[in-house]
């Protein structure tokens, strides 16, 4: 086996480490969505984060390349991946009000296998026995999460399935397009679409923030959540995606530690079990398309 160049691991490493700067705030971002969410109703509170996302594109990107990424070739794809974000927002966050965020966290992971199984359909991929086994374990490790007919099954433990349907969708919509649209153009019309629907439903939603540093937070998960997905962007140009995927499942972990130290939340063994399965077939997954 021929020694990887160093300065082709050098570049890995570097996608690596962005890569796990970029979960860790994504796990951050939860956070404080939950936290936010014992004061605010979760319309407000993606109106804020929306609001600042697109504001950080416009700025950062515009500045730097100008605005040219606000037209799009692709406008119905652009349409419906922009309303897919933000209904997955929804579920995700309506889903941390009363699930422990780990738990929601992990299961919103099977996505990337959802993604394989809608790629057979929309996009005519091929798949091996092992990646449909990897399918099958994932959804079994969901399983062992919501325990059907245990304390934490109920209507709120399915929105995150909801949640990883949507973003497979969108995911297999933004895969679709990749090399053919610009990505921070991908990434301005979900923020746009999501700000738009949200400020229609702020008669219902409006709340004034009751301490400065709230709205402050509200507006970190905004920043920091177009950040992440800059700086995924940039780990994409130092190793290929095959390459750094098992490593966005160290979002599980970061979330699972946050969890702890913020609520006081710990998953019992059968919901770790249930984690560990689902990284386990993802990065299996992962590694197996890379190998091909």
């Amino acid at each position: 086996m021929n020694p990887i160049p160093r300065e082709d691991a050098s570049r890995t490493f570097r996608g690596i480490a962005l890569v796990a700067i970029a979960v860790f705030l994504f796990a951050l971002t939860d956070a404080i969505s939950k936290y936010m969410t014992r004061y605010y109703p979760v319309g407000f509170i993606l109106w804020i984060r929306f609001l600042f996302h697109t504001l950080l594109i416009v700025t950062v990107v515009g500045a730097r390349s100008g605005f040219g990424f606000v037209r799009t070739r692709y406008p119905a794809i652009q349409l419906l991946r922009g309303f897919l974000l933000p209904g997955a927002a929804i579920c995700f966050v309506t889903a941390i009000r009363s699930v422990p965020l780990a738990e929601t966290a992990a299961i919103t992971f099977v996505a990337p296998l959802i993604v394989t199984l809608l790629a057979v359909v929309m996009l005519k991929e091929r798949v091996d026995r092992g990646q449909w086994i990897a399918i099958a374990c994932s959804f079994a490790g969901v399983m062992l999460i919501l325990r059907p007919g245990g304390a934490l099954f109920n209507w709120a433990a399915l929105l995150p399935l909801v949640t990883a349907l949507a973003m497979a969708i969108y995911q297999v919509l933004t895969r679709r397009i990749a090399g053919l649209e610009s990505v921070y153009t991908s990434i301005f019309y979900p923020g746009l679409i999501g700000v738009l629907m949200f400020t229609l439903t702020l008669p219902d939603n409006w709340v004034t923030p009751i301490a400065w540093w709230h709205f402050a937070l509200m507006t970190v998960t905004g920043v920091v959540g177009a950040s992440s997905h800059l700086i995924l962007i940039k780990a994409f140009e130092y190793a290929p995606a095959s390459r750094l995927a098992p490593f966005s499942y160290t979002q599980i972990i970061w979330t699972a530690l946050v969890a702890y130290l913020v609520f006081g939340e710990f998953p019992d063994a059968w919901s770790m079990a249930g984690m560990a399965v689902i990284v386990a077939s993802g990065i299996y997954s992962a590694t197996r398309v890379r190998r091909r």
